[in-house]
């Protein structure tokens, strides 16, 4: 009689604007999960936040055209709630509509990678993939995610942030503190969505007004003109790096378009031709970016490689990625390809961190009196 299968509830979709991402990152992971030891449940979050269990064999419409990937519609609306131990229960039939052992939420952006669905699997006492409440929170939101950088002593590049309600400041007083160009970013977004390039005054204000159609705050950054790498980092208290890897963008910068709908918009080259001692400064300031954030299970680390002809190449961190894209043409597992581990292999190894983690968490006492003390 074999292992009985680990149940594992694949959370996807969102109330994001990274929505379409998710679903092809959920569809690889579907595709490619070992059956032998897991039982996928597809659990896809619509547009408007609602849960819907799909069935395995028709969970996404439009498959063939990125652009156009849709969730189905047809799923049985499904909520999980505080202490369900993993239950699943039926919004339709109000009734459990099963259990699952672990969650894997790959979910891209906000009410997904931000720490709220993760407050939410915390307090329905579930083990799931990734990091923690905070981890997320503070990679999502880049403000804050660079002030923590810069006092954990992480080289970065200059930034200024900016809410909506506050008037935008003048841009010569911009051009002085960052240069021209610069960046401007929605600072809770990935997947380069809201991302504007500025050059000039107009852009300026095309590029604010976009980014705070995303958020309700924006950074600036300071364009460095520089070779783009990315670390991944698997583990959680012993977390170990993968060798860099470089993107050759055909953009002019690295869009959402060139990351997942334009198969040609870069070239991914693993592992990047730099020389080793800049590779293992890559490596330790991955390690020491994803601890400094408090992440755990998996994160992607973007750099940029400042050279300048005579000078030491200078590495900056860039920023974070706790739940990194999960497509076929995605960095994440592109990297640890390149060290021998599979993408199958990949997954189990996630889903084993998370319920290690998990494990640990339930060794914490709950209840002051169990100490004895009065």
């Amino acid at each position: 009689m074999g292992l009985k299968k680990i149940t594992v509830g694949i959370l996807f979709g969102g109330k994001s604007a990274e929505h379409e991402v998710s679903l092809q990152s959920a569809k690889n992971v579907c595709d490619a999960i070992d059956r032998e030891k897991y039982r996928p449940v597809l659990l896809g979050i619509d547009k408007t936040g609602r849960w819907l269990l799909n069935g395995d064999s028709r969970f996404l419409l439009n498959t063939g055209t990125p652009e156009r990937i849709s969730l189905d519609p047809s799923g049985d609306p499904v909520a999980l709630v505080p202490e369900s131990k993993g239950v699943i229960s039926s919004l339709r039939e109000l009734k459990d509509a099963g259990t699952v052992d672990v969650v894997f939420p790959i979910l891209h952006g906000p009410f997904g990678e931000d720490g709220t669905v993760q407050g939410l699997l915390k307090l329905a006492d579930v083990p799931f993939v990734g990091s923690g409440v905070l981890g997320s929170a503070v990679g999502m939101d880049k403000d804050v995610m660079k002030r923590l950088l810069r006092d954990g002593g992480i080289p970065i590049g200059k930034f200024l942030a900016l809410r909506s309600h506050e008037s935008l400041p003048p841009f010569t007083g911009i051009c002085a503190a960052l240069g021209l160009p610069f960046f401007i970013k929605p600072a809770n977004m990935g997947s380069s969505v809201g991302v504007g390039k500025v050059h000039d005054e107009a852009g300026y204000r095309r590029a604010a007004a976009e980014a705070f159609l995303y958020d309700r705050k924006i950074i600036l950054e300071e364009y460095i003109q520089g070779r783009e790498l990315e670390c991944a980092v698997l583990g959680n208290e012993e977390a170990a790096a993968s060798v860099p890897g470089e993107v050759i963008s055909s953009h002019e910068f690295y869009s959402y378009d060139a990351k997942y709908l334009d198969e040609k918009g870069a070239v991914l080259e693993i592992p990047a031709k730099i020389p080793a001692p800049v590779a293992e400064t890559v490596r330790i300031l991955a390690v020491k970016t994803f601890r400094t954030l408090c992440c755990s299970g998996l994160s992607r680390v973007d750099f940029f490689l400042r050279e300048k002809p005579g000078e030491a190449a200078e590495v900056l961190v860039n920023e974070i990625n706790t739940m990194p894209g999960f497509t076929r043409i995605s960095m994440y597992p592109k990297l640890w390809e390149a060290a021998g581990i599979t993408y199958t292999e990949l997954i189990s190894r996630l889903i084993d961190l998370a319920l290690t983690d998990f494990e640990k968490d339930r060794q914490l006492r709950t209840s002051y009196a169990e100490l004895g003390l009065k």
